[in-house]
């Protein structure tokens, strides 16, 4: 008997269903003009795939640029003065201010919590007065352009949940990462470029490792994975044809290998089948695309002299914050920078002078170089790490020398651009900088606000897997409208 246009078998879903039902070519292009990723690898229902590639309100921003601080800077030593620290140096943390919280394993059997003063200077900087450490002098001339929240706090103690749960919202793996999720929400400005682009840099302090799973895409299709950018000769791995194969032989290899994808697409309604077709596409013309974006070569003297002579060496923080921009310019929806160097547990000053050193001036250039090609508006730049330090020493104090534990209850992170507020100064820890007094940020309400800003609802952004819809923000995390210009 002839089967009825209905008759699909199980394994078919809303994509395959349309396919088989010959939808007009005519139709096609226009859905893929509207919603340029609905024909993209789907899920497990309809909730996966109906408004993905399209922003439920109109954004502020529409693309990220995060400068992670890998290891957790110390905010009391750059950007949360407290002067009180400086005259109880050596004294022992009240144990009203700590009121049993929550240690580590590295200072729980600590005797005493003796309380360390910053051996940096600070003063006040811009028409907000906003206090700045004397370690970042080229911050401190763009301090009008910051967001600076005091009052980040979140649940995990250790690097690897708190690394974790700020790239990806939960502190276990396997989930998507923010990058995933503005790739499944938006799609692509550029169809030559990914859409989430992840750089690596090494500081000169002790690092905390990163690894493949902060930048996954998890249960999400393959297509929104992060792509790795490394210094070497070759910016992404395995991209080059191989030896004997030139361009045109690739172009016929790769219709013939779309022709039988797309043959077990048919048969089988695997959404992952098409998610490696687009892959391989996507290959393809990065081959172009790539060298061309990654040829600091071309830049001018003023902005080699702006990002600093390391901007021109690759693999390099500063390097990395110019390819940033040529990424942002050309449309990626997220770029991941991972600056490696800030776990700092004993020999904090002289640590933090390297690492400084590393990134001030590249990180305030990158700002005041989108800003000056009218791009800082549509971008929204992030600068932290994924907890703090704490106000008391961890092993031996001396006059000039400590070190600083795991701090998550408050830190310091700054944002700029994108539709936040500039030149402002948000949430208040007390004078000892261990608790937060006023306006608490979670990691939650971060998450929703970076999503707000690019149009989406942290509430609607939902992928459904094996039975339970998934969020970013999981099921918490509220708008920071303080900071929303």
């Amino acid at each position: 008997m002839e089967k009825s246009i209905f008759d699909f078998g199980l394994n078919t879903n809303r994509r395959h269903f349309l396919s088989k039902l010959s939808l007009g070519l005519g139709s096609a292009a226009l859905g893929s003009l509207l919603i340029p990723d609905m024909f993209k690898g789907g899920g497990e229902s309809d909730v996966n795939d109906l408004m993905a590639g399209l922003p439920h309100f109109a954004p502020k921003a529409k693309r990220v640029i995060y400068l992670f601080q890998n290891g957790a800077p110390s905010q009391l030593d750059l950007f949360d003065y407290k002067p009180m620290l400086n005259k109880m140096h050596g004294q022992d943390l009240p144990e009203s201010i700590r009121a049993g919280q929550r240690l580590t394993g590295m200072t729980a059997n600590q005797a005493k919590f003796p309380l360390a003063g910053s051996v940096f200077n600070f003063a006040q900087y811009g028409k907000s007065g906003a206090w700045m450490s004397e370690l970042l002098p080229h911050m401190s001339k763009i301090v009008d352009d910051l967001c600076i929240i005091k009052s980040l706090n979140t649940e995990a103690i250790n690097h690897d949940p708190a690394l974790t749960f700020f790239q990806t919202g939960a502190q276990v793996g396997n989930r998507p990462s923010m990058g995933s999720w503005l790739s499944y929400g938006l799609g692509s400005e550029n169809q030559n470029l990914p859409g989430f682009c992840v750089l690596l840099s090494r500081g000169k302090g002790n690092g905390q490792g990163v690894y493949s799973k902060l930048w996954t895409n998890g249960f999400l299709d393959s297509v929104h994975q992060g792509v790795q950018f490394s210094s070497g000769e070759n910016p992404v791995l395995y991209l080059n044809d191989p030896d004997g194969m030139n361009r045109e032989e690739r172009r016929k290899m790769l219709d013939k290998l779309s022709q039988l994808n797309q043959n077990t697409f048919d048969e089988f309604a695997d959404p992952e089948v098409t998610a490696k077709i687009q892959q391989y596409e996507m290959a393809y013309r990065m081959q172009t695309a790539v060298p061309e974006i990654t040829d600091m070569t071309k830049e001018p003297e003023s902005i080699v002299k702006m990002y600093g002579p390391e901007c021109l060496v690759p693999g390099t923080y500063a390097a990395n914050c110019l390819l940033a921009r040529k990424l942002s310019e050309q449309g990626v929806r997220f770029i991941q920078l991972y600056h490696q160097g800030w776990d700092s547990h004993g020999g904090l000053p002289n640590e933090i002078k390297g690492q400084c050193m590393d990134v001030d001036q590249a990180s305030a250039a990158l700002i005041t170089d989108l800003k000056q090609r009218g791009l800082l508006d549509e971008t929204l730049v992030i600068w932290g790490g994924e907890f703090g330090r704490t106000n008391y020493c961890q092993g031996t104090l001396t006059k000039d020398n400590y070190g600083r534990d795991h701090h998550p209850r408050a830190f310091t992170v700054w944002m700029a651009g994108g539709g936040v507020k500039p030149g402002i100064v948000y949430g208040e820890t007390d004078e000892f900088g261990y608790n937060i007094v006023k306006d608490p940020v979670h990691v939650h309400d971060f998450h929703a606000t970076i999503l707000n800003q690019l149009g989406l609802d942290h509430e609607k952004l939902v992928y459904k897997h094996q039975g339970r819809r998934y969020r970013l923000t999981d099921v918490a995390g509220k708008l920071v409208k303080g900071i929303i210009a």
